[in-house]
C-alpha cells in the first residue's frame, strides 16, 4: 500500500519515506561571508530521517541576496561548509537537495554589494519588507535588469549548480516561488518589460526556462527540481490570469522530465479563495510527473493526499524545525514538540538543534 512511510523513486533517486523536509530559512549563517553556520551540520544531520531534505534557500551571487545571515553557494569557503553538511546528512542515510534562490526585488541596498539597487525585471518596488540588521525593513527600489544583468544571473545559476555538485549535493531546486526574482519574472504583476522577457506569457517565462537550461545541463533533468507557487500571493505578487500564465509553463515543463514539481499550495495564515483552489487543480491535473505538495499540511491532511494520489510526498516546514524526528513521531502517532516562534530567525542553538527526539537524546 503506498502511504506516507513507504519509499518511493523520484526521477533517478531512491528516497526512504515520502516526508520531505521542506526549505527552510533560518538566518543563521555568517553575514559577512554568507558561509553556513557551524550548527548547521548538526541541524541537518538531525533531520536526515526524512526521505529529502530540501535546504533553506541559498543566494547564487552576492547580488542575489536578500535577507541578513542567510547562505550562498558562490564562493568555494561556502562549497567547504556545504560539503560538511551534505556528508553529515549522508551518514546518516539521507538525500539532500540544494535550494537555488536568487531574491530579485526582496532585497535592500544594504545587504547588497556596495549599496546597490536589487536587480528585478521590472523597476517595480514591492510592497513588501525584508530583513537587515535593524529588522524588519522596507525593500528597496530595484533596477530593471539589462539584458547583460540577465545573461550574467544565468551565469551564476549555472555556477551555483556547479558548485552545489562540487559539495556532492544529490540534487538542486530552483527556487521559482514566492515573488523572487524567477517568479517575479514569470508574473506581470511585477514584470513589465517590453522586450523577449516581458509581455506574453512566453516571453515572460523564458527567464525560467532559461534557468532550468543552465541547471540541467550540469545535473541532468532527475537531478532538477522546480517550486512554484501559481497562486501564491507573499511578496506582493500577483497575475491577471494564472491558470493561463502557470497552465502554459507546465505545459513546457512536461518536455522537461524533471525529478519534480514542488508546488506551494497554500501559505500559513493566507486564506486561498475557492478560485485558487480549482486554478490549482485545473494546473495539478496537467502535470505528468512527480509531484510534491506543500502547504500547511498536518498528517492526516498528508495522508489523505499521498493514498488519494494527490501527491507523490508532502513536504513539512515548521514541524521539521521543532520535531529532528517528524517521520517517527508521525508513524508512532507521538506527540510533536512545539515550536519556539522566537527563535525561527536568527540565534544559536536554542531552538535550533535543541529539540528533543523521541528517545530524549540527541543525534551525534
Amino acid at each position: 500500500m503506498t502511504d506516507l512511510f513507504s519509499p518511493v523513486k523520484m526521477g533517478d533517486i531512491e528516497l526512504n519515506n515520502r516526508i520531505l523536509m521542506a526549505p527552510l530559512t533560518r538566518n543563521r549563517a555568517h553575514n559577512d561571508t554568507d558561509i553556513p553556520h557551524d550548527l548547521g551540520v548538526e541541524y541537518y544531520a538531525q533531520r536526515a530521517s526524512s526521505g529529502l531534505i530540501i535546504t533553506e534557500a541559498t543566494q547564487i551571487s552576492a547580488e542575489g541576496k536578500g535577507y541578513i545571515s542567510t547562505p550562498g553557494i558562490y564562493t568555494e569557503k561556502q562549497v567547504e561548509k556545504w560539503r560538511e553538511i551534505v556528508q553529515a546528512v549522508h551518514d546518516k542515510g539521507g538525500k539532500i537537495f540544494l535550494q537555488l534562490w536568487h531574491v530579485g526585488r526582496i532585497s535592500h541596498e544594504s545587504v547588497l554589494p556596495e549599496g546597490q539597487k536589487p536587480l528585478a525585471p521590472s523597476a517595480v518596488r514591492a510592497d513588501a519588507q525584508t530583513y537587515t540588521k535593524d529588522g524588519p525593513t522596507d525593500v528597496s527600489e530595484p533596477k530593471a535588469m539589462s539584458i547583460q544583468d540577465i545573461e550574467r544571473t544565468l551565469d551564476d545559476y549555472k555556477k551555483a549548480a556547479e558548485n552545489a555538485k562540487k559539495a556532492g549535493f544529490d540534487g538542486v531546486e530552483v527556487h521559482g516561488a514566492n515573488g523572487y526574482l524567477i517568479d517575479q519574472f514569470t508574473r506581470d504583476h511585477s514584470n513589465k518589460r517590453d522586450d523577449k522577457y516581458g509581455g506574453s506569457v512566453e516571453n515572460r517565462s523564458r527567464f525560467l526556462f532559461e534557468v532550468l537550461d543552465r541547471v540541467i545541463s550540469v545535473w541532468g533533468a532527475e537531478r532538477v527540481g522546480l517550486r512554484l507557487s501559481p497562486t501564491g500571493t507573499f511578496n506582493d505578487m500577483g497575475d491577471s490570469d494564472p491558470l493561463q500564465t502557470f497552465g502554459y509553463i507546465i505545459d513546457q515543463l512536461n518536455n522537461y522530465n524533471l525529478s519534480y514539481l514542488h508546488m506551494v499550495e497554500r501559505f500559513p495564515g493566507i486564506e486561498n479563495s475557492n478560485e485558487d483552489f480549482a486554478i490549482l487543480e485545473q494546473l495539478y491535473n496537467r502535470w505528468q510527473g512527480f509531484y510534491i505538495a506543500n502547504g500547511d499540511y498536518d498528517y492526516m491532511k498528508a495522508k489523505d493526499a499521498v493514498e488519494g494520489g494527490h501527491a507523490h510526498a508532502i513536504t513539512f516546514g515548521r514541524p521539521f524545525i521543532a520535531n529532528p524526528d517528524l517521520p517517527e513521531r508521525l508513524k508512532r502517532g507521538a506527540p510533536l514538540n512545539e515550536p519556539d516562534h522566537d527563535t525561527f530567525y536568527g540565534g544559536g542553538a536554542k531552538g535550533y538543534v535543541d529539540y528533543p527526539f523521541l528517545d530524549e537524546t540527541k543525534a551525534a
